[in-house]
């Protein structure tokens, strides 16, 4: 199985598949709607000869999603932010060809693309203006989840960040994370001037739907302008569909 270290390798994928890889949530009352959606979106476009999805935690499982292709080559796009344990080890372990009969090419996480801090910055700025928020004067917070063990997300999530702050736009740009210090609850408490909180999460799970709104709302302050979550944006299509090109 071969993994490549550049994203879009101006190779035609018009006979090629594309298998969108996911977390996924099997938890009650969770779904995989944002990345089936992603999906089909990108099948629309005729980005690939074949769009699925499949997912670590949820069906299809992505052994029961590369069985589905007809396409000789198969591309997988991780949709993680960072290059971390699940792009690194569980992916390639899940995509074996041992598992799944067939042989793919893993390109580097969708989260790594340089178009992403574009696509933040400019969500935030028109989340801020539909506030009557000045950027200037506003703290963009990103919230990842982050890891105890492995500082990829931490790390990808920083650099994302000093991006979106050379371009100058607002008065400050922080990561915060779910599972390892800073916390978002710490970083909206001590902000000074209005604060914009965007979620680096892909799809619908729990983390993406419920943790970052709880944490808007669990802050007490009206000056909190909720930018929403990468994934669920429709403009996420197009950086993805630049990210396979």
């Amino acid at each position: 199985m071969e993994q490549d270290h550049v994203l879009g390798r101006n190779q035609p994928l018009r006979d090629a598949g594309l298998l969108l890889a996911a977390h996924g949530e099997r938890a009650a009352g969770a779904d995989n709607r944002g990345v089936e959606s992603l999906a089909r979106a990108l099948r629309a476009r005729g980005v690939a000869a074949e769009v699925r999805c499949g997912f670590i935690k949820g069906t299809p499982t992505l052994a029961e999603a590369v069985r589905e292709f007809a396409a000789a080559r198969i591309l997988v796009l991780p949709l993680f932010l960072a290059d971390g344990y699940f792009s690194r080890v569980r992916l390639p372990q899940l995509l074996d060809p041992a598992e799944t009969g067939r042989s793919v090419e893993i390109l580097p996480p969708i989260g790594l693309h340089p178009a992403l801090a574009s696509l933040v910055a400019r969500k935030a700025d028109a989340a801020c203006a539909a506030a009557g928020t000045d950027p200037a004067r506003t703290t963009l917070v990103l919230v990842a989840h982050g890891s105890t063990r492995d500082d990829a997300s931490r790390r990808a999530t920083e650099a994302l960040a000093a991006r979106i702050a050379a371009q100058g736009r607002f008065a400050e740009v922080r990561s915060a994370f779910l599972e390892e210090p800073p916390d978002p609850a710490g970083l909206l408490a001590a902000a000074r001037g209005p604060v914009a909180v965007v979620g680096l999460f892909i799809g619908e799970g729990l983390h993406g739907r419920e943790d970052v709104g709880r944490l808007v709302a669990g802050a007490g302050r009206a000056d909190v302008v909720t930018v929403g979550n990468l994934g669920a944006w429709p403009d996420f299509v197009d950086a993805v569909a630049r990210a396979v090109a």
